[in-house]
């Protein structure tokens, strides 16, 4: 293994001659990190810790929605349903400042019973949603619907209407 094709390009997967492609802290893998660890970043790409508790939240009728939950984010939408298996909507693609889906698209989903949580602040609440349709959003859900924290994040239950 190793070495070059006949292009003299590394072929995938493949260290190149010289270089055997050991594991971390040596060639041999000595000397590398031993003990627990310390603690790490938050969740996928520093997205949301999905506890126990939000995890059943989420997983609870799932089936019955298109989308068990809509988060601000990808990061965070993706921490969410890795977590439950879950689909779980990015609102406002990687960072939350796209203006997809734009409010009145959002509350179609919401009126016609496609959502049925919508996760807010909170540890991972998204970011850079503070601008365009994802504030607007967060807005309107939570001038709108019933609130319960879990964990660190706060879960709109949007077949609750306040009024």
């Amino acid at each position: 293994a190793g070495g070059t094709n006949q292009n003299g390009q590394t072929p995938n997967g493949q260290a190149p001659n010289g270089q055997n492609g050991g594991p971390a802290g040596g060639p041999t893998g000595e000397g590398g990190r031993t003990g627990a660890g310390g603690g790490g970043m938050g969740g996928l790409l520093n997205g949301a810790e999905v506890g126990s508790e939000a995890k059943k939240l989420l997983e609870t009728d799932a089936d019955a929605y298109t989308w068990a939950a809509a988060a601000i984010g990808s990061q965070n939408a993706a921490s969410y349903q890795l977590g439950t298996g879950a689909p779980v909507m990015a609102i406002g693609g990687f960072n939350g400042t796209d203006p997809s889906p734009t409010l009145a698209q959002f509350k179609k989903y919401v009126a016609d019973g496609r959502i049925h949580y919508f996760i807010g602040g909170g540890a991972g609440g998204g970011m850079g949603g503070d601008s365009g349709s994802a504030s607007q959003i967060t807005s309107w859900v939570e001038d709108n619907f019933k609130e319960v924290t879990v964990g660190s994040a706060t879960f709109y239950d949007l077949t609750s209407p306040t009024a």
